[in-house]
């Protein structure tokens, strides 16, 4: 019977040492954020006073790249950078960046949530079909991110077609380091929609 217990205590010993070592040692550390939409849209000088609202009808975004982990892609290897995250999952940065850029371009166009009691006028709708870090001259060059867009602008009362287009935009990465490749994902971003708003301020104005 003492034996019996001796072994008892043993294993329970052995299972707080091994507790003990779990908490101490954690399996990986953690990983680096960065963010992206910083960058401000280029913009008019003055508010315009002919405003309209804009409903944004949300994001659809590439299913690869629609977490909080960086996309990049060699050929036709898409992985992963190890240890480095977006700060939230890319849609949401990507919908911050875009009310970023309706409120810097000063435009006529004002865009808005449903839950806005504003009377809206159109619809927006934006599908994010590339999200990238391309390494088009192999692993060790600098790579190149791509953003890709197709925009979708409606009449909310009768959801008339205004306008549908593809945008894209190019961003090369000045070093193979992981603040360069972010740097460059915050600037074709900026650019893709500096040109988006610039199109839905000219499209329903017309």
């Amino acid at each position: 019977m003492i034996k019996s217990a001796l072994r008892r205590l043993g294993a329970v010993a052995s299972a707080l040492a091994l507790t003990g070592c779990i908490s101490l040692f954690p399996n990986e550390p953690p990983a680096d954020l960065y963010r992206f939409g910083a960058s401000p849209a280029p913009g008019s000088a003055a508010q315009s006073s002919n405003q309209f609202a804009v409903l944004d009808a949300g994001i659809g975004f590439d299913r690869e790249a629609a977490s909080d982990r960086i996309l990049t892609v060699t050929g036709n290897e898409v992985a992963y950078i190890k240890g480095s995250r977006w700060a939230v999952a890319a849609p949401v940065l990507f919908h911050t960046a875009e009310q970023h850029a309706f409120d810097a371009a000063n435009g006529p166009a004002r865009l808005v949530e449903r839950s806005d009691t504003s009377q809206f006028d159109y619809v927006l709708r934006l599908d994010v079909r590339r999200f990238e870090a391309r390494y088009e001259g192999g692993p060790q060059t600098p790579p190149t991110v791509v953003v890709r867009v197709r925009a979708s602008l409606n009449k909310f009362h009768d959801h008339g077609l205004v306008g549908d287009r593809l945008f894209e935009a190019e961003a090369p990465a000045a070093d193979n380091r992981v603040g360069a490749i972010t740097a460059a994902f915050d600037q074709a971003t900026a650019k893709v929609l500096g040109e988006i708003t610039a199109w839905v301020n000219q499209a329903a104005a017309a």
